[in-house]
């Protein structure tokens, strides 16, 4: 009875956050996000550049896969992403980095492409990262994630939540520091 529990908690699909910051933060900032979309690239450059270096020890920045229907590679690179996250946290946040900063270079056609790449550049599997892509456990996160926004109403990337408080799209480092900085006094 015991090796049964036991054998079917380690088949289920295991919940995975991606996470950076302080994964140990009561305060957790979910950012809802495609990989393929231009304003999620500009809010990547306004994390990387002013709001980890600022809030990073102090607040768990968690990413959740929203890749709208409209792009055509969103969905297989977050499976992607997934893949590396689980092999080397620093790698999968990397990823998520370099995918949005080269999206306008990336086609349906050129992303195996672009996966080999950034396997060889990281030392990782380039079978296992082509096969990420196919992977129905990736895609079952990446659809739990989907339908966890459309449940909250989501339908525009990203959406950042802080405290239960969403910034929509073009969000500004005025608005994110006010919402933060708000979660870090309750």
């Amino acid at each position: 009875m015991i090796l049964a529990a036991v054998l079917l908690q380690a088949a289920a699909p295991q919940k995975m956050e991606i996470v950076e910051g302080n994964p140990a933060s009561p305060v957790k900032v979910q950012i809802f996000e495609d990989l393929q979309c231009s304003d999620c690239a500009a809010f990547r450059r306004l994390l990387d550049e002013k709001i980890l270096p600022r809030f990073g020890k102090q607040v768990a920045f968690v990413h959740r896969d929203f890749p709208l229907p409209k792009h055509g590679w969103a969905r297989q690179a977050a499976m992607a992403g997934r893949w590396v996250y689980e092999r080397n946290a620093e790698a999968g946040i990397l990823f998520r980095q370099q995918i949005l900063a080269e999206q306008n270079n990336i086609s349906v056609e050129s992303l195996p492409k672009w996966l080999l790449e950034f396997a060889a550049r990281n030392k990782l599997d380039e079978k296992g990262i082509l096969d990420s892509v196919k992977d129905a456990r990736l895609a079952a996160a990446v659809e739990r994630d989907y339908q966890s926004a459309v449940g909250r109403g989501i339908s525009k990337v990203p959406t950042v939540y802080t405290a239960g408080v969403p910034l929509v799209e073009t969000i500004l480092f005025d608005d994110l520091v006010r919402a933060i900085e708000n979660a870090l006094t309750k």
